[in-house]
């Protein structure tokens, strides 16, 4: 699209630039006969041709370029900061640099918490309490106060987490076995690992993934 904008610059297009262009985009998935085809379908198109608006195409397509190299240049850095900082965070299966260096930077120095409960509560996953005379209501939804980020981030990572470690993923599936909603199987999920990501921090330990137990007849 960057080169060939409209159906006009399709079909006055040199057949083996084109061919060239298609293949390249394409892997070597397709040829010259490919290419034939396109002129050929774009010579007949009834579709609206304007230079000015293939141009505009054009320019949207070089901006998104630009913006995708700055993320890619951020995408470096965030990965050559996390290796420097070499946080116990990234053993724990399918939390990588990127996820890793939000949760990381939305905690901050983990001594500011003095127990798994209060990171909860500042990632907004502690369930909100109801209390009326001798009734206390505890099965009651998250209060999502806190930090959005480092909620979401921790979501994110319980999903990825839960397929990739055998402990989690028994834990999710008890959970899912106990009738429970999948978002609030993720949350519960999420939670465990807030435990897991205090412990980690407070005792600078890495992660020791769990493998499945076989039972063995004699």
């Amino acid at each position: 699209m960057s080169e060939f904008p409209t159906a006009n610059s399709i079909a006055t297009a040199n057949i083996v630039r084109l061919t060239n262009v298609l293949s390249a985009n394409s892997k070597g998935k397709y040829g010259r006969e490919k290419a034939e085809q396109i002129r050929n379908l774009a010579r007949n198109s009834i579709g609206f041709d304007s230079r000015a608006t293939g141009f505009e195409l054009q320019q949207t397509i070089r901006l998104i370029q630009n913006l995708q190299s700055e993320i890619d240049l951020l995408d470096k850095e965030i990965k050559t900061i996390m290796r420097e900082i070499n946080s116990p965070i990234l053993t724990i299966p399918g939390i990588g640099y990127a996820l890793g260096a939000i949760i990381i930077s939305e905690i901050g120095n983990i001594e500011n918490f003095s127990n798994p409960a209060k990171l909860l509560a500042f990632a907004g996953l502690d369930p909100s309490i109801y209390q009326s005379g001798q009734y206390n209501a505890s099965n009651t939804p998250m209060v999502k106060r806190g930090s959005k980020y480092l909620r979401w981030a921790l979501m994110q990572a319980a999903r990825l987490v839960a397929y990739k470690d055998s402990t989690f993923a028994a834990y999710q599936e008890k959970k899912l076995g106990e009738g429970k909603h999948h978002f609030v199987v993720l949350t519960h999920v999420a939670k465990k690992l807030v435990r897991v990501v205090f412990h980690l921090l407070k005792n600078n330990q890495s992660y020791e993934l769990q493998l499945p137990q076989f039972r063995t007849t004699a």
